[in-house]
């Protein structure tokens, strides 16, 4: 079972391995500094905010419904 901020750092990882690009990329197209967005993927931060995954989803050219469905974000699977 995981936590929701790993599973934000998986579903990130997946993504840019899925769509080719890098986590530079993903910060200039979402907005989000790099260093938060290795923060994210190092699992150091805490408490991810809501508008950052919205952030990080736009960087994907997604809707942050779409960068959401996903089974890591089944409540079945995430320690809350």
């Amino acid at each position: 079972m995981n936590n929701v901020n790993h599973a934000l750092a998986l579903r990130i990882n997946e993504l840019l391995k899925e769509k080719h690009i890098t986590r530079y990329k993903l910060a200039m197209d979402s907005g989000v500094p790099h260093s938060t967005l290795k923060n994210i993927i190092h699992e150091t931060v805490n408490d991810n905010l809501l508008s950052t995954t919205i952030l990080i989803a736009r960087g994907f050219e997604m809707t942050v419904s779409q960068f959401l469905d996903s089974p890591l974000f089944n409540e079945v699977n995430l320690n809350i």
